[in-house]
């Protein structure tokens, strides 16, 4: 649940909210009572993706795309 501040309190204690905001908490700052702002941590980098980072890491079965067995398919299906 996010914590409410008001605006005096927010600038009196701006980095120990930073701090809990970095930390996953979220901190809604409000003045006169009505939120006005929501501080919030900044979301991880994206690590980008390499094609064939995983080539010789992850082997694929020559039937992984043959029809599935008619008991099996028919669970999945919801005729057992």
């Amino acid at each position: 649940m996010a914590k409410t501040v008001n605006l005096y309190q927010a600038k009196t204690h701006l980095s120990k909210l930073v701090e809990r905001a970095a930390r996953g908490e979220e901190v809604i700052i409000a003045k006169a009572g009505e939120p006005r702002a929501r501080l919030v941590p900044l979301a991880r980098p994206v690590k980008q993706r390499k094609p064939g980072d995983w080539k010789g890491r992850l082997v694929i079965g020559p039937d992984f795309d043959a029809p599935l067995p008619e008991e099996i398919l028919a669970a999945f299906e919801g005729r057992r």
